[in-house]
């Protein structure tokens, strides 16, 4: 139990520990704002070619994936296309919707090498609506 003239002492160690926290939230608010898409969940990007990625050891295949440019900065990313024959659906110039893997530290998943980003939707339209056949593809942005 603090003494009879202790507030003051109480009162500095509040201060000192709240500029802990404080100093704390910032830094990782600067963490999270790293990275192409700035600390958004998602961002959209136009297609600027596809191409296929050679796996990491030990496996093998080629993972499809485009390389595009964020509308809001100009950042060029690689992302991949997921399930089969998406890749089909996409052509140069379209606008896609990106969103991060949700690796550990936003790095790369697996034997991905260095893609960070999968596209889920293409000119406006959810990409496993266009695979099923629910819907067609919109025209292209450009």
């Amino acid at each position: 139990m603090p003494g009879t003239f202790a507030a003051r002492n109480l009162k500095k160690k509040r201060k000192r520990f709240r500029w802990k926290a404080d100093h704390k939230k910032r830094k990782l608010l600067q963490l999270w704002r790293k990275g192409p898409l700035k600390g958004a969940p998602m961002g959209r990007a136009l297609v600027l070619k596809k191409k296929g990625i050679e796996q990491k050891q030990p496996h093998s295949g080629i993972i499809k994936a485009v390389r595009c440019q964020l509308i809001k900065n100009g950042i060029q990313v690689t992302a991949f296309t997921p399930k089969t024959g998406s890749i089909k659906h996409i052509d140069e110039h379209d606008e896609v919707l990106i969103e991060g893997l949700g690796a550990s530290q936003g790095g790369a998943i697996g034997s991905m090498h260095g893609v960070q980003f999968r596209v889920i939707a293409v000119n406006g339209v959810s990409l496993p609506e266009i695979l099923k056949g629910k819907k067609e593809k919109g025209k292209g942005s450009g």
